[in-house]
């Protein structure tokens, strides 16, 4: 072990200059003229090989100005770190990309934003590539690169039911009491610090950016994040899919199982895991095998500020304390900015150091661990040998010592989609053993929580050393195992023990009976809290800084109990028991409207916390949930599919000794630029012009009368295709294929009207009018008397009406066959990330309808 860590990483004892970290994207920086004139800024080569010969490309645009988060390290409290660095971070962004936004809009070129690193990503050709290489705040253009998982070795034939170990014929359990933990987790000595510590990472958070989770599985349900503990679950700002692979519900899933693996060996329960009672959430950063950067930029943005399903609503308090990255490849800088900023924001880190490596050969490891501000892991197998696969150091990135610790990563057996488990190989499954160490570590040792470079410290003083030093280094760290093997025995014996304990037991006021899965939440006078909830027999145990803290205990069917204020002394070990009152039921009733104010049938309504099951409304719009405890909870009534333009509703309910009666009325549903829609007054406009459009597959050109504003960029121009669409960036024929939207893989930046495969023959036309007075004029887009190319009886006409005056669009229907039944109506941002779609193949377009879009204002 390496007792004396200086801060971040080890730097090789070769290296002849210290390593400065730059932008999270790669390239070097701009050069300076002898003038001090800045020249063109530095273009990736595997971007200019991309867009060479009229080809275009998806890239990075990074700014000079990055945010400064020397303020947010120096806070005390994770809290604290997490909130000044997301607000910093967020505020570089708003005040540095205003030029480079108005740039790419007034060139009508789509944008995606992005603040944990002070990037905006484009796609476009050698000319655009050029001239923003030009503009002088532009530090470098990177090409968007695709990284993958760090793919395990897995034996299908091992994927069980249960944890039967194929070669042995033993069994552990399918989701009750293990018989023994699994070979990583007491290799490491976890099940030690269980025993000796009453410690299995109570009160920590932690995450993964992977393939994603099965979150129902057996040995993970009980604490993942969303579980309400009533058989239901809140996803919002616990779970994160900007892949979209998992679809729009909002569910998670992993379409790969590595995710899930990963999770398993953090925190799955019945020996499963190194920290089976710490708290996870998930974000989906990698399609499936392959992750790419715009996804993992996103992941990284919500693991600092976790979201809800759609994308809104930031919340740095939600973030987790540990994530775990087991991705990556190459040897760029990527995703340096997004370490730098967790690490800023006191968000511990691990990435696996990849299975590159031969046994023999050094400077395999791959990035982002072969970063110097990344934590990388290294793997070895139960005979105590590095692993054939293992990365080595030193670091191709920057010259640095890698790996920093090494853990179990052969045969790991973990869960596995299916509610199974398999037996996996890979760095991938030894760093998840290192961030599970973490949470035993903060959960023992609460003063840690934040502290990245003591953690670190004491990850590698706790490390058993191995001297192999034929890639460099010494025997208590080399670039073959780092600091050693992972002991979190060791770590937690020499980590600051100042933490008081305060234990005790919830019971029935009337009864006496133990209450269990009760939460019991404490404060610091910094607004810091920890929750555990209690067991089995109502006991709860807590570790807590020294200090004033404030204890309260919640649960449904009883009355929270009032603060209770402790003082807690250095290894001070403090008794309270409390006993809660249970309350009286009573009946939460009311009538649900639409958008519009009419009652609205088959609507979801469920209250958060209540083991109750949720209810439909009937024709009348009414609901009536039968038996609901007094208390304060949050319903949240989502429309039946399709919801066309009815958003969800969510709000406080109050249910007191009169019971409770609450009307609600759904807000219009809308997407994350804060476009809404609404059912309109048909009132049809006849058109006069005649476009040259004719055939099937044609598009033309139609030049606006006044500007049209799409997702919060101006046009004076549109092309108009056969296929009922409205393309803003660009002509498009080939889209008779329509898809539900947002989607990257079809034209951006439109209007579907009436999105399908249709064709203009002798008896269709498409036509424009133009009426009212300059300030209040309408336009409108005419498709008349289409038929379907596929042959499909009957013919559509339908338009679009621009108002000049509110910027809305209306989208209105005379005659639509089977009333719209294969088409896509709705509009799509720039670049495919986001858009809101009134029906998607859904039978709901009447003849003589009309629905209005009206625009965000972001």
């Amino acid at each position: 072990m390496h007792l004396s860590r200086p801060p971040w990483r080890h730097r090789a004892p070769w290296m002849a200059a210290v390593f400065v970290a730059t932008a999270v994207l790669s390239g070097p920086s701009p050069a300076t003229a002898a003038n001090g004139a800045t020249t063109a800024a530095a273009v990736d080569p595997a971007l200019t090989a991309a867009v060479a010969d009229g080809g275009e490309s998806s890239f990075f645009v990074v700014l000079k100005d990055q945010a400064d988060l020397t303020g947010a390290r120096a806070r005390g409290s994770h809290a604290a770190k997490g909130k000044a660095a997301f607000q910093e971070l967020r505020a570089t962004a708003e005040d540095t990309q205003g030029p480079l936004r108005s740039f790419l809009d007034n060139k009508k070129i789509g944008h995606q934003d992005y603040w944990i690193t002070n990037a905006v990503q484009v796609t476009g050709d050698d000319r655009l590539v050029a001239e923003l290489a030009e503009r002088p705040y532009v530090a470098r253009i990177v090409k968007e690169q695709h990284y993958r998982i760090d793919d395990p070795t897995t034996d299908d034939s091992r994927v069980t039911a249960d944890r039967t170990d194929a070669d042995t014929g033993t069994g552990t359990g399918t989701g009750t009491d293990a018989t023994a933990p699994e070979w990583g987790v007491a290799d490491i000595n976890a099940d030690q610090v269980w025993d000796r510590y009453e410690d299995r990472g109570e009160g920590i958070v932690i995450a993964n950016i992977d393939s994603g989770v099965q979150y129902d599985h057996p040995d993970l349900v009980a604490n993942y994040r969303g579980t309400k503990g009533d058989g239901t679950f809140a996803h919002d700002y616990n779970w994160y899919d900007p892949t979209g692979q998992c679809g729009s519900s909002g569910v998670p899933c992993d379409n790969n199982g590595h995710g899930t693996h990963t999770m398993g060996t953090m925190v799955g329960k019945d020996g499963v895991g190194v920290a089976p009672n710490a708290t996870w959430i998930a974000a989906k950063g990698c399609e499936s095998s392959e992750c790419s950067d715009e996804y993992l930029l996103k992941a990284g943005q919500w693991i600092l500020a976790p979201t809800d399903r759609n994308g809104r609503n930031p919340r740095p308090d939600l973030a987790p304390d540990i994530v775990n990255n087991s991705w990556g490849g190459g040897n760029t800088t990527f995703y340096q900015d997004i370490v730098e900023a967790w690490n800023a924001a006191g968000i511990f880190e691990a990435f696996a150091a990849g299975n590159d490596g031969d046994g023999t050969t050094c400077s395999t490891a791959h990035a982002p661990g072969a970063q110097a501000p990344a934590y990388g892991v290294g793997a070895y197998d139960a005979a105590g040998a590095i692993a054939s696969f293992s990365g080595f150091g030193p670091s191709l990135v920057d010259g640095s010592a890698i790996p920093d610790i090494s853990a179990p990563g052969v045969d790991v057996r973990s869960t596995w989609p299916g509610s199974a488990y398999n037996v996996a190989s890979g760095t991938s499954m030894a760093t998840p053993h290192v961030a599970g160490a973490v949470a035993l570590l903060w959960s023992a040792a609460p003063s840690l929580i934040g502290d990245i470079d003591g953690t670190r410290e004491l990850l590698g003083q706790g490390a058993r050393d191995v001297d192999d030093t034929h890639c460099g280094g010494t025997a208590g760290m080399n670039n073959v195992w780092g600091e050693g093997r992972l002991d979190v025995l060791a770590s937690v014996d020499r980590a600051p023990h100042t933490a008081g304990t305060v234990t005790g037991t919830v019971t029935d006021t009337d009864t006496g009976a133990t209450l269990a899965g009760l939460t019991v939440k404490a404060t610091d006078t910094t607004g810091a809290a920890r929750t555990v909830t209690t067991g089995a027999d109502g006991g709860y145990r807590l570790t807590l800084t020294p200090g004033t803290h404030s204890l309260t205990v919640s649960g449904y069917g009883y009355a929270d109990t009032a603060p209770t204020r402790i003082e807690v002394g250095e290894s001070q070990a403090l008794s309270r028991d409390f006993s809660l009152t249970p309350v009286a039921s009573h009946r939460v009733t009311g009538t649900v409207r639409d958008v519009t104010g009419a009652p609205l049938a088959g609507a979801r309504v469920e209250l958060t916390g209540v083991p109750v099951d949720a209810v439909a409304t009937d024709n009348a719009g009414a609901y009536t949930i039968p038996k609901v405890a007094e208390g304060t909870y949050t319903l949240t009534v989502t429309p039946a599919e399709p919801a066309l333009c009815n958003g969800t509703w969510t709000g406080t309910a109050t249910v007191t000794a009169a019971g409770l009666t609450k009307d609600v009325r759904v807000p219009a549903r809308s997407d994350a630029f804060g476009t809404t829609c609404a059912p309109a007054a048909y009132s049809w406009v006849a058109g006069k012009e005649k476009v040259a459009l004719s055939g099937d597959e044609d598009a033309t050109t139609v030049r606006l009368p006044f500007p049209v504003r799409l997702y919060g960029v101006s046009y004076t121009s549109t092309s108009v295709t056969t296929n009922g669409m409205l393309n803003f960036l660009a002509p498009r024929v080939g889209d008779y294929a329509n898809t539900a939207l947002p989607t990257v893989n079809n034209p951006n930046g439109f209007i579907a009207v009436l999105w399908d495969d249709l064709t203009l023959d002798k008896k269709s036309s498409v036509q424009t009018t133009t009426t009212g007075k300059a300030g209040h004029r309408t336009f409108a887009i005419v498709w008349d008397n289409v038929a379907h190319a596929t042959g499909t009886a009957g013919r559509a006409t339908f338009e679009a009406v621009f108002d000049e005056a509110t910027g809305s669009v209306t989208l209105q229907y005379k005659t639509v066959p089977d009333h719209g039944a294969g088409a896509t109506v709705g509009v799509q941002n720039q670049t495919g990330t986001d858009a809101l779609q009134y029906a998607y193949e859904q039978p709901v377009l009447a003849d003589g309808s009309a629905v209005r879009f009206t625009q965000g204002a972001k």
